[in-house]
């Protein structure tokens, strides 16, 4: 299998990294499990580094990929400065909300 393949980033209730296999793929995870996989099931590769084969219906029924862009949280932008028409400026925030992960992670 070519590993040069970007991962994709999908989310559950934690991230997770996976890649959809194009060839068959068979080996032993760190559990001493053997894994194995056909063309179109994806491994995937949790936090803590393991990897396991899910089948493609399974996979795609449970995972949603995770935009690129929801993976930074942007740089707050300012407006500033009276506009054209002598309207007062406002502050532009984005509003961000932490998932249940990064809550649990800034109360520990």
């Amino acid at each position: 299998m070519n590993l040069e393949i970007q991962w994709t980033v999908y989310r559950t209730r934690f991230l997770v990294r996976a890649r959809q296999l194009t060839k068959p793929l068979v080996f032993t995870d760190v559990l001493g499990r053997e894994q194995s996989g056909r063309p179109g099931d994806y491994l995937v590769e949790s936090s803590d580094g393991i990897r396991r084969i899910t089948t493609q219906a399974l996979f795609e029924d449970i995972y949603v990929p995770v935009a690129s862009t929801q993976l930074r949280s942007p740089a707050p932008r300012v407006q500033t400065g009276v506009p054209a028409d002598g309207a007062a400026g406002v502050l532009a925030r984005p509003a961000a909300r932490a998932s249940p992960e990064d809550r649990t992670r800034a109360t520990a």
